[in-house]
């Protein structure tokens, strides 16, 4: 996974993911488009195919999504040090926010002000994720078998209230088959 420009050291680490916590809000699925830009489009430490097989498992794994892909690049690129560090870089600017607004939040939370800024920022967190769904669709395989998943996993959750943890094993399985069904058909040709 190492590239042309670097290898990532802890403090580079720490200030990447610190500047994508600070600058993202709405959570993990916010921050995909930022991860993708600064890691593989800026700092050319991954590519985007790497993004996206990070982001899978990620979200296969327990635990916030930009944590777990923080602590997996950094992982990746520097070992434990560089995961401690890309994992402290992405949580300490909410840390530090959540602290500070705790102390201030009761004061503020009938202001009108308060209430349309946070309807705008509801508004921009929906962008960035719209923009996340893009940038992984458009990297997912082009196939019927890709898109009927698609769309069985999309209504198994929206509308079946199915465990996403469910969802990601039986997308996996099927992934398996078909790619072992593909193979296979090759191999007899």
């Amino acid at each position: 996974m190492e590239t042309e420009k670097s290898k990532g050291t802890p403090l580079e680490l720490f200030w990447t993911f610190f500047k994508i916590g600070a600058f993202t809000f709405g959570g993990g699925y916010a921050m995909i488009p930022l991860i993708e830009k600064e890691v593989a489009e800026n700092k050319k430490w991954v590519t985007n195919e790497d993004v996206l097989d990070i982001v899978a498992i990620a979200e296969s794994t327990p635990g916030p999504i930009s944590i777990n892909a923080a602590t997996f690049i950094g992982w990746k690129l520097s070992g434990r040090v560089g995961a401690f560090f890309a994992t402290l870089g992405v949580v300490l600017p909410s840390f530090l926010c959540i602290l500070a607004i705790s102390y201030v939040l009761r004061q503020f939370e009938r202001v009108q002000a308060v209430k349309y800024a946070f309807f705008g920022v509801r508004a921009g967190v929906l962008a960035l994720i719209i923009k996340a769904l893009s940038t992984m669709f458009k990297q997912c395989p082009k196939d019927l078998t890709a898109y009927i998943l698609m769309a069985a996993a999309f209504a198994a959750v929206a509308f079946f209230n199915v465990s996403v943890l469910l969802v990601i094993a039986s997308c996996a399985a099927v992934g398996l088959a078909a790619t072992l069904l593909a193979a296979g058909k090759e191999g007899a040709a």
